[in-house]
């Protein structure tokens, strides 16, 4: 998640800018009075969709997502703006309404309660995205005369019978988790695609200096509803925390009104901003087809959000050694998810591949390490370690793409960024010790690694990266990734497996609520369960190619694997898929 917390370069005029209306302000004398935006009783004119005959980004929440009538309530820049307002530029008006429908003000119990959510479900159709964020709110008292807002604190089934003192009507009062869960039924009920996004979190900072997150109340509660309702999840709360304590108290002040008292809740402009551009990479994260065909220029700079994947310690990591000189081998090259030695209950597949072949006939030797892409697994060195183990006759299995997007020279991208595509195109990266990195294409390192290990006498076997958690049901993860894999394997005398849909095709035999089970984190790293139907997956893959190298290596339990039909010897899955490449 670092990755994208550091990516907001972009939004850095706009805070200098707002840094210096805010200090002008403070050179004025007293700070103004705060302003309370948020109606006891919101009645406000919401937006509808421009054209009807585009799809909608529909957005729904309180006012750190629209406040009041968002027009920063005559103080500009330095007034109360929700994300919502910002995020629209992000998105291409002519192929996307982005409608921003949330209200200062109310609870995900008042939003429904007031008859705003019944208004703008009735526009929402077939095809669109609703995102929500609720929770500010939630918190408040259930029933008094000033607001009676406050929901059941968790995401349980409880209920209270009230008689409303503000409304005077009775009511049923649930958690907040039942009125999230009500939100992603009715939406999915429409054809719609419901996302969840946790509350940003308040300008509150703890003992250690750290801005307070919200995991144990209503960020954590969303995250959970979420995860309930296999929905798509962003989680703003914990990215906005993040990027405050890396920009620093006096920077984050900024974000906000300076006001008396202190505004810890609604963001100036440049807050909104920032937060605006978190949500589009939490978005470009889900793939969304609908929201991923629809970005503006403006989201170009903007990269994906991903789990937090920190670089593991390369000096801390035992090196791989054949456990016998005198057998063949197979080395296993790769990240994370290939190897990731137990670290938060996550494993990968290489660490569980070994029971399928003979090791009386065959050493596994598996080299891949956390956080490294096609890139620095060459730079750092670790390709020349393996390549001085390696001779002829051995195999090598290489897995690379979940660490080599993003945009080359962006430093939170950890220098791991490769090129796009196969060529031989180069990009200048300037490194945080001042030198000088020419960076390859993805393909270029493959074929590098191809042509190294045919020199030695060794067979290779590209695989493309194992799917996302929610990247699997429709379509396919990573086609970019496969195509070039398959072109390097084609051009350079390897062979390609296409373990990406190998794994999807398993995963839709099991069903959306089992594989929720096979992984560790939200949505990249297996569990020890995970890693063992990934292992099982490669040897089907590799049954299931024209010339198996490993073919004499396996032992009877990897014999006994069916070849995988999604597997191919030298192109993606289907050529839909190819079409789809960017």
């Amino acid at each position: 998640m670092n990755k994208i917390l550091k990516a907001l370069g972009h939004a850095a005029s706009t805070l200098v800018c707002c840094i210096a209306i805010s200090s002008a302000a403070s050179a004025q004398g007293a700070l103004p009075a705060a302003v309370n935006t948020d109606p006891a009783q919101a009645r406000p004119q919401l937006p509808e969709p421009a054209n009807p005959a585009l799809p909608s980004l529909v957005l729904i929440g309180d006012s750190t997502v629209r406040n009041g009538r968002d027009d920063g309530q005559g103080k500009g820049e330095e007034g109360q703006w929700g994300w919502g307002n910002p995020i629209a530029a992000y998105f291409d008006a002519g192929k996307i309404n982005v409608v921003n429908r949330a209200i200062g003000g109310l609870s995900s119990r008042t939003y429904i309660s007031g008859g705003h959510w019944e208004r703008t479900l009735a526009f929402i159709k077939a095809g669109d995205v609703v995102i929500m964020q609720f929770g500010h709110n939630d918190s408040s008292a259930i029933n008094d005369t000033s607001r009676a807002r406050g929901t059941i604190k968790g995401v349980g089934e409880e209920s209270q019978e009230i008689d409303n003192l503000l409304t005077g009507k009775h009511e049923t009062v649930r958690s907040y988790g039942w009125y999230l869960r009500r939100y992603v039924a009715e939406i999915r009920a429409r054809g719609a695609t419901p996302v969840i996004c946790s509350p940003i979190p308040r300008k509150i900072w703890d003992a250690e200096g750290k801005i307070g997150r919200g995991k144990g109340d209503y960020a954590g509660w969303a995250a959970e509803v979420a995860r309930q309702e296999r929905v798509a999840f962003i989680d703003l709360n914990e990215m906005a925390a993040r990027k405050y304590d890396e920009m620093g108290r006096d920077a984050v002040m900024k974000l906000f009104p300076l006001v008396t008292p202190d505004e810890r809740v609604h963001s100036n402009w440049a807050g909104a901003e920032l937060n605006a551009r978190l949500v589009v990479s939490g978005l470009k994260s889900l793939r969304l087809p609908l929201v991923q065909s629809a970005f503006s220029a403006k989201a170009a700079d903007i990269a994906p959000a991903e789990d937090e994947r920190p670089v593991v310690d390369g000096a801390k990591v035992r090196g791989d050694m054949p456990r016998d000189p005198a057998l063949p081998n197979v080395f296993i090259v790769g990240d994370s998810t290939v190897r990731s030695g137990g670290s938060n209950g996550m494993f990968g597949w290489g660490e569980r591949i070994a029971p399928f072949f003979d090791t009386s006939k065959v050493n596994v030797v598996n080299h891949a390490i956390g956080g490294r892409s096609s890139r620095t697994f060459l730079t750092e060195g670790r390709w020349d370690k393996v390549l001085a183990q390696m001779k002829a006759g051995d195999v090598v299995l290489i897995q690379f793409g979940h660490n080599d997007g993003g945009r080359i020279g962006d430093p939170a991208m950890k220098g791991r960024a490769s090129g796009k595509g196969t060529g031989p195109e180069t990009v200048e990266d300037t490194k945080p010790d001042g030198s000088k990195e020419q960076v390859h294409s993805f393909g270029w390192y493959m074929a590098k690694y191809v042509a190294d290990a045919k020199a030695k006498g060794a067979s290779v076997v590209l695989l493309s990266p194992v799917p996302h958690k929610d990247a699997w049901e429709q379509g396919r993860d990573f086609s970019t990734f496969a195509q070039w894999d398959a072109e390097v394997a084609a051009a350079g005398g390897a062979q390609f497996a296409d373990l990406t849909m190998v794994v999807s095709d398993g995963y839709r035999k099991l069903g959306a609520a089992a594989v929720a089970g096979l992984f560790s984190d939200a949505r990249t790293h297996t569990n020890d369960a995970g890693a063992q139907f990934n292992a099982r997956s490669v040897i089907a893959a590799l049954n299931g190619l024209p010339r198996n190298p490993a073919a004499p290596y396996l032992s009877a339990q990897g014999k006994a694997v069916p070849p995988a039909a999604a597997t191919a010897g030298s192109a993606p899955a289907s050529a839909a898929a190819a079409k789809a490449w960017p």
